[in-house]
């Protein structure tokens, strides 16, 4: 199995050496680095070329949601997991918007954070279901302005809301990965969206699809 390579990114020196402690005693994962500003994160991440960022959402020259756009945007487009203090709808939103793959409060086991950097390498997504659909109006509150999705990406876009990654969607619909990330990045044109997570809640707003569970 692969190495997971993760940068650390919080202000507050005893969570990102209690992060990084947690982290070392898992052999598939390994921290490349550490910041505890916006800006040495975007730095870092471009350096480095971690595979998972986790990233604390207030940070003291910048907020979590603007830094992972960044780092998203630069070289290696790594997967950012949001670990905070603040569970608001507002901030769960705003990781949802800047395409974060997962989303955990610092008062969960740690062992939570593994599962979200394991899940996010894979490409999959770690935020609660229960989180999202408080973020979610009912299908009809807002007027629709998406292009209609093909049956066939109607399917790949439920396997995705379920966290499933690509490969397993491939395996499942007996596709290449490569047709299936067609599939998704069409999907993500036709909705507008800017990330998986994005399109999720966009078709389920337009009740496309219905959130697993």
């Amino acid at each position: 199995m692969p190495t997971i390579r993760v940068l650390i990114v919080d202000d507050h020196e005893m969570v990102a050496e209690g992060l990084r402690d947690a982290l070392a005693r898992h052999e598939d994962i390994q921290v490349v680095g550490g910041a505890g500003s916006a800006r040495r994160a975007v730095e870092l991440a471009a350096e480095l070329r971690p595979d998972v960022v986790l990233m604390d959402y207030r940070l003291p020259d910048g907020d979590g949601a603007s830094t992972a756009k960044r780092i998203r945007a630069g070289a290696g487009r790594p997967a950012v997991v949001m670990v905070t203090a603040s569970d608001h709808d507002s901030v769960v939103a705003a990781a949802v918007q800047a395409g974060c793959s997962g989303y955990v409060t610092k008062d969960r086991a740690v062992g939570e954070v593994v599962v979200a950097v394991r899940a996010a390498a894979r490409g999959e997504l770690t935020f609660p279901v229960e989180v999202l659909t408080r973020l979610v109006p009912r299908a009809g509150d807002q007027e629709a302005s998406t292009e209609a999705l093909s049956p066939r990406e109607r399917q790949v876009l439920r396997l995705v809301a379920e966290g499933r990654s690509t490969d397993d969607i491939a395996t499942d619909l007996v596709l290449s990965p490569h047709t299936v990330r067609n599939h998704v990045q069409r999907t993500l044109r036709k909705l507008g969206a800017h990330s998986k997570l994005e399109a999720v809640n966009t078709a389920v707003q337009h009740g496309i699809i219905d959130y697993p569970g």
